[in-house]
């Protein structure tokens, strides 16, 4: 695995255990409800996926980026796929969203060496 994947991957399960092990149930029900909003409903895990991408592109969001872009490793979108959201992102949220395309294109590459 990348050292960018690892180094991600690391921090957030290492801070998830700290934040979690607090026991603030608003923080729990939160993430819960996030858990919950990428599941399989009337809008397939795929789909959900790459909207959650596309908006964390426009928010600029580079965690929930590389969270996004590896769930959609996970889920087999081609690299095809993933630039047509990046497309989509860019074109909703400008020219400010680029440099973050560069990083999650960037994460991409990374995951695809890990196969």
């Amino acid at each position: 695995m990348g050292n960018l994947v690892k180094e991600f991957n690391d921090y957030r399960e290492r801070m998830n255990e700290v934040i979690l092990s607090k026991e603030n149930l608003v923080i729990k029900r939160l993430w819960n409800l996030d858990t919950n909003t990428y599941a399989a409903g009337a809008l397939d895990v795929k789909t959900k996926e790459l909207l959650g991408l596309v908006a964390s592109m426009v928010l600029r969001c580079d965690d929930c980026i590389k969270y996004h872009v590896g769930k959609a490793h996970e889920l087999k979108v081609s690299t095809e796929e993933l630039y047509e959201v990046f497309a989509v992102a860019n074109i909703v949220g400008g020219t400010i969203v680029i440099p973050h395309t560069r990083r999650a294109a960037e994460y991409w590459e990374e995951l695809k060496e890990t196969v």
